[in-house]
């Protein structure tokens, strides 16, 4: 089986010691048995608890899910049983240094897809609705990352800048502490780390907290440092192989968060995203090689017989 120490099972093993009793033999329950727990309806993970079914919605909320139908939904996407994801085969994460690379390829891909599937799975829609309304409106937008969390947040700040979204992304922990002090009431701060243990973002967003934005923390642990100063808590999933730990296996699943977000904001301002689409367009057509005319094409492919 795939190692799942930066997935959901990798969460709990993590979490559940620090947990309330109750949620911890729900969590044993979970690692001890993640196929069986999949086909359990919430009565029965309650029963096999010793507890009651909105304790059990509770932890599913804990751990970032709308509900136990979610947290079910990710466990059986994680453990290959899934519907959608009939995985024909179960792919180690392990890459020997001899492995050929279309096994290399195939353990990668298959890691990079369960990890977004169980992502979208487990993904609060009316959370990063909360958000896309939030940053539509907003006077000004701070994505604080670091490392590869700050990849996707670069880019992010790309995405939004081009329709017209008032958006800065700092990587200097300074300037990122600065500019947060700078925020208020109608601002938003969107910190990304999956450990959620990151100092620099943590002090950042607290900051941001502080002085009134809309905090929202894009990390693979519901329960971090960081989700406890956010407002708004996204949570993401990881499937960690060999040369590509957690924290770099993290970038595919934080951009699924953030282009979905993305798509919401610019549904929520179509009129003026639409208008900035075609006037950056226009704004670099010269740059672009025109395309080859039919003729053109009939020229290289007769010079090349």
């Amino acid at each position: 089986m795939a190692r799942e120490s930066g997935g959901l099972l990798g969460r709990l093993r993590l979490e559940a010691p620090d947990m309330p009793e109750a949620l911890t033999r729900i969590a044993e329950l979970i690692l001890n048995d993640p196929e069986g727990t999949a086909h359990n309806s919430i009565v029965d993970l309650a029963e096999r608890a010793g507890t009651s079914t909105a304790t059990v919605t509770r932890f599913s909320r804990a751990l970032g899910f709308r509900g136990y139908a979610n947290l079910r939904v990710a466990i059986a996407t994680e453990t290959g049983r899934a519907e959608p994801a009939r995985w024909e085969t179960d792919i180690s994460g392990d890459i020997a240094p001899e492995d050929p690379l279309d096994r290399v390829l195939e353990v990668i891909a298959t890691a990079d897809t369960r990890a977004i599937q169980t992502t979208a799975a487990g993904l609060d829609v009316a959370a990063v609705e909360r958000v896309a309304w939030a940053i539509a409106g907003a006077g000004r937008v701070e994505l604080f990352g670091l490392g590869s969390s700050g990849t996707a947040g670069r880019e992010m700040a790309f995405r939004l800048e081009r329709i017209r979204v008032p958006v800065w992304y700092r990587p200097d922990p300074h300037t990122a502490l600065t500019n947060a002090a700078l925020l208020g009431p109608g601002d938003v701060a969107i910190g990304l780390s999956h450990s959620g243990r990151t100092r620099e973002v943590i002090e950042t967003l607290a900051e941001a907290a502080d002085h009134g934005a809309l905090t929202v923390a894009v990390t693979s642990f519901g329960r971090s440092p960081l989700a406890e100063v956010a407002d708004v808590v996204l949570t993401t999933s990881v499937h960690e192989t060999t040369f590509r730990l957690a924290a770099l296996s993290a970038l595919h699943p934080q951009r699924v968060v953030l282009d979905l977000i993305y798509v919401a904001v610019a549904q929520r301002t179509y009129e003026r995203t639409a208008e900035a689409l075609e006037v950056t367009v226009r704004a670099v057509e010269a740059h672009r090689l025109p395309e080859p005319t039919n003729s053109r094409k009939r020229t290289r492919r007769s010079r090349g017989q």
